[in-house]
């Protein structure tokens, strides 16, 4: 099943070969909500050293919080299927509008240097790709950066996840299935120990694990203002018996006030579009309803931000 996962090279985008990788995109984005980058112009060496400081800093500062969190819980000897939590240890890391790097306890400066020097890497490939999001759908340049400025620029972090070994895979998920509420994800995974699942036509897909690759997924905002065209997609991460999976996740999502609704070009002048499919709201009102809800269908969130809409006065969408 892996081997029709769509993989993008990058470098064809500087080459004769541009239109292959454009469609190769648009058709990730319409028909999966997941592809995965290469040649996407974060040098081998940086992500070498991400992986192998986040690998330290786990072994270091989280494993054994992790080990003793399990005991306190007694879930090596769950029998049962466990609904309500993750069996992952996680940190956040927060970039725009305002960085946290140096505040985040318990990392070494080097740590802190590299994961900095990453994020700016990532946003400016988040920035790119919104760009090409915007040419496969007939947008102008930048229509998708402008929609996710609000009046501070966009929300940008990361959460770092490592997935130890699990004594009850079966029973217990790495990370319980959603889709990501926010705007375009990049992933640097594990080369190694695989997991994610992404959900196709009723079927759990593995995403394929491949050294040095940015995997990418589309969260519910791009799927609001794209009308539909392109879905946020299910997923889920499995957890293994042996071997620990590193998972780095950046998401670059709306700022907090910025007003997300179905672009104007994108609404097909029928009857039943002119209805609207999806709802006009704030970001920040969004992040509160999908706190509670996570772990839930999508299609009722849209439905309850469209019961708000009619309450709350949205004035023009200032554009930066």
């Amino acid at each position: 099943m892996e081997s029709n996962f769509p993989v993008v090279d990058m470098g064809l985008l500087q080459t004769e070969k541009r239109p292959e990788a454009m469609d190769k995109i648009k058709d990730a984005c319409e028909n999966w909500g997941f592809f995965e980058l290469v040649n996407h112009g974060i040098s081998h060496e940086l992500l070498d050293a991400v992986e192998n400081l986040t690998k330290g800093h786990y072994k270091k500062c989280m494993e054994q919080r992790f080990k003793e969190m399990v005991a306190s819980k007694g879930l090596e000897a769950v029998q049962t299927e466990i609904d309500d939590l993750d069996w992952e240890s996680t940190f956040f890391l927060k970039h725009l509008p305002v960085s946290n790097v140096y505040e985040v306890p318990d990392l070494d400066d080097e740590y802190r240097k590299v994961m900095k020097d990453f994020a700016l890497k990532l946003e400016k490939l988040a920035e790119n790709l919104l760009d090409l999001l915007c040419e496969n759908l007939g947008l102008e340049k930048g229509y998708l950066k402008k929609a996710f400025y609000g009046s501070k620029g966009p929300t940008f972090g990361t959460k770092v996840s490592n997935y130890p070994p699990c004594p009850k895979p079966d029973l217990i998920k790495g990370l319980r299935a959603h889709t990501d509420a926010g705007g375009i994800i990049l992933l640097f995974q594990d080369d190694k120990v695989s997991g994610l699942q992404l959900l196709k036509d009723g079927n759990w897909i593995d995403v394929p694990p491949m050294k040095h690759s940015i995997v990418i997924n589309l969260g519910d905002q791009l799927e609001v203002i794209t009308n539909g065209r392109y879905k946020s997609i299910e997923h889920r991460v499995i957890a293994q018996q042996d071997g620990t999976r590193m998972s780095i996740a950046s998401f670059y999502n709306p700022g907090s006030d910025a007003v997300i609704f179905p672009a104007p070009e994108l609404i097909e002048k029928t009857e039943e579009d002119i209805k609207l499919k999806y709802p006009k709201f704030v970001f920040e009102d969004y992040m509160k309803l999908y706190a509670g809800l996570k772990f839930q269908a999508k299609e009722p969130r849209f439905e309850a931000m469209k019961a708000v809409e009619t309450t709350v006065n949205l004035g023009p969408i200032e554009t930066v």
